[in-house]
């Protein structure tokens, strides 16, 4: 009997599909499984065009046996087959795809579609087994043949029994190592696993002997073991189902069977496209975020499947990062994939889908708003901030996408609000959308700033969370508004409380405060008349683009460079404070550095900012106590 050698390309490639091109060994399973259903397929389509065949799905299926003794896996399907120099030629010249030149001869149409069309997957099989054989007879043949390979030093064709058509794919498992167990793939629960997580919707049965237990007769403690035969895979998926026929439950059931998370969806999406680009998905909107969600360790992404063959668990291209939370499937038979499965080409079609998937997702959450708003709050509440995430780190790319998504706390509703809520909302003359940054909204509540916007008659939005400011400031504008902190220099409506002081008194004014900015020094830029404070004697303010909620947010960083807002100490010149730093300037110098330094301290404690010397604030109250 002569050994044939593979081809020297063949050689290499084979070398590298043992050791480089599948991450997880446990694929082979599933190429196998894939070139079996594409067997069976044939023998379909063979009877579709041929009348004189018929053809009874139930006499069509793919066994799995396993001999832990022998260590030996076998997989026999009832397909087409393969002739001697079938064999030859598809198994001797590796990536010489028989499904592939089948679909060209027949020239078969997409909704026929074969799996198997790039031929590498068949020598994966060599990861686990130390020897390979196939035995194998054609439809329609009165020979059977077997090809038998050791791995890359050759393999042997050769003359045998086989009663049925179809092909046996006899595996010899190797022995475990100290890096690597091998024996799991002889074990049912592990055969059972790998089948259920990539090829539970291939479209014939998969039958297996599954192991199970009753009572002996006449006995209600001892129990004795034997084995059926089940079917372990679904073979029809639940996004190839009408929806029609499917019930909430349904997919609740799948989003628990798919492990994609222990709360219950607040959403299903199923999704069914033909056009450009063919497709069907369901995806789910979780209830809770993942324990793991904000850290490096979380991967997001889509499974992704093409004609129910899973080809990735994780797909992150089919969504932008902003949607990193959704769960669910993908299955195209559209997809170029390349040389395996696991690698997925970045096709066209893909971008396309993800395309789809980005505006289907946002459309639906619009429409969560509109009509489920509860829902919505409570997926809100668990992913607000990725939405804001979204815009801050594209620099605004994706506003356009987000803006209508986001929500936050109003002074005028007491409750959470949209951007475009606030501004069908706002008065004719009103110039700027207001907001107020804060760690709560009972702490806005309390800041002084707020006082002449909220006197005014206008809404002010409350932000208290880190990121809300550094992605409003991506945002820019909302419908032609500019946002405007109440902390800002120029709210937009001074011009609306005339002071009424004379040319002495600014001049008075002026050298106060000119003291008070020498007492304090660099701590703040200026020191002025507040046209904004109405009851409180004190407020800090900013200007320039760094706000003091963003400086107190960059300071809790590690490695922080230290940045400092632009800040402004403004007094209110109506309240009975201000007479007592006019007399202080007039008659006690000390006095006037004692209450300028302690009116700056509370401004820093009402905004939240740490105080530079709580011991020295401490002891300046004592002296006023004094």
């Amino acid at each position: 009997m002569e050994t044939k050698e593979f081809r020297a390309e063949s050689k290499r490639l084979l070398d590298l599909m043992i050791n480089s091109i599948y991450t997880h060994k446990e694929i082979f399973l599933r190429e196998l499984i894939s070139n079996a259903s594409d067997a069976i397929d044939k023998v379909y389509y063979k009877a579709l065009t041929d009348s004189s065949l018929s053809f009874d799905k139930d006499n069509y299926y793919i066994r799995i046996t396993a001999d832990k003794e022998n260590r030996i896996l076998k997989l026999s399907d009832t397909g087409i087959g393969m002739t001697k120099d079938e064999l030859e030629e598809n198994l001797g010249v590796i990536a010489k795809s028989g499904s592939l030149k089948f679909k060209k001869e027949n020239e078969i149409k997409d909704g026929y579609d074969i799996i198997g069309q790039f031929g590498v997957g068949f020598y994966s099989a060599f990861m686990v087994a130390e020897t390979v054989t196939v035995i194998s007879k054609a439809f329609g043949s009165s020979e059977a043949y077997k090809w038998e390979s050791k791995g890359a030093e050759g393999y042997i064709i050769e003359p045998c029994q086989k009663d049925a058509y179809g092909t046996d794919i006899i595996l010899k498992i190797k022995s475990s190592t100290e890096d690597e167990s091998y024996d799991e793939y002889l074990e049912e629960y592990k055969l059972k696993s790998i089948i259920k997580k990539h090829s539970d919707f291939i479209r014939y049965p998969i039958k297996m002997d599954v192991t199970k237990s009753s009572l002996k007769e006449g006995s209600d403690k001892d129990y004795e073991q034997y084995t059926e035969e089940q079917v372990v895979n679904s073979m029809v998926p639940l996004w190839k189902k009408n929806k029609n026929e499917l019930k909430d439950e349904d997919y609740d059931n799948f989003y628990s069977e798919k492990h994609f998370g222990f709360d219950k969806p607040i959403k299903h999406i199923h999704i069914s496209v033909d056009g450009a680009v063919s497709y069907n998905a369901i995806l789910f909107i979780p209830e809770k975020t993942p324990y793991d969600f904000y850290t490096k360790e979380y991967e997001k992404g889509l499974e992704l499947y093409s004609n129910g063959v899973l080809i990735m668990s994780k797909c992150a291209d089919l969504l932008p990062d902003y949607f990193g939370f959704v769960k669910g499937i993908v299955d195209s038979e559209d997809l170029s994939l390349n040389i395996s499965r696991e690698i997925l080409q970045h096709d066209r079609q893909l971008k396309l889908i993800a395309k789809n998937i980005k505006n289907k997702l946002k459309s639906e959450l619009e429409a969560l708003i509109k009509n489920e708003r509860d829902k919505y709050l409570k997926f809100y509440e668990a992913f607000g901030r990725t939405l804001k995430y979204g815009i801050y780190n594209d620099f605004g790319s994706s506003k356009d996408e987000l803006q209508d998504l986001l929500m936050f706390y109003s002074s005028k509703e007491k409750k959470m609000v949209t951007l475009g809520e606030y501004v069908s909302r706002m008065p004719e003359e009103q110039k700027y959308i207001y907001y107020a940054s804060g760690e709560s909204v009972e702490r806005i509540e309390k800041l002084p700033q707020t006082e002449l916007v909220l006197d005014k008659g206008y809404e002010i939005l409350y932000f208290t969370e880190d990121v809300d400011e550094f992605a409003i400031r991506m945002l820019m504008n909302y419908k032609e508004k500019e946002f405007k902190s109440v902390s800002s220099g120029d709210l937009g409506i001074e011009e609306d409380q005339k002071d009424k002081s004379s040319e002495s008194e600014d001049k008075e004014r002026k050298e106060l405060f000119d003291s008070m900015k020498s007492i304090l020094g660099d701590k703040v830029k200026v020191v002025r008349a507040s046209k904004r404070l109405k009851n409180h004697p004190v407020c800090l303010t900013n200007e320039g683009e760094l706000s003091i909620e963003m400086e107190k947010i960059l300071s809790a960083m590690p490695n922080n460079s230290n940045l400092k807002a632009d800040k402004v100490l403004e007094i209110n010149v109506n309240h009975e404070v201000f007479n007592s730093l006019k007399e202080a300037q007039d008659k006690d110098k000390d006095k006037l550095s004692l209450y300028t330094n302690l009116l700056y301290n509370q401004a820093l404690l009402i905004e939240g900012l740490t105080l530079a010397d709580p011991v020295e604030f401490t002891n300046d109250i004592c002296k006023l106590m004094k």
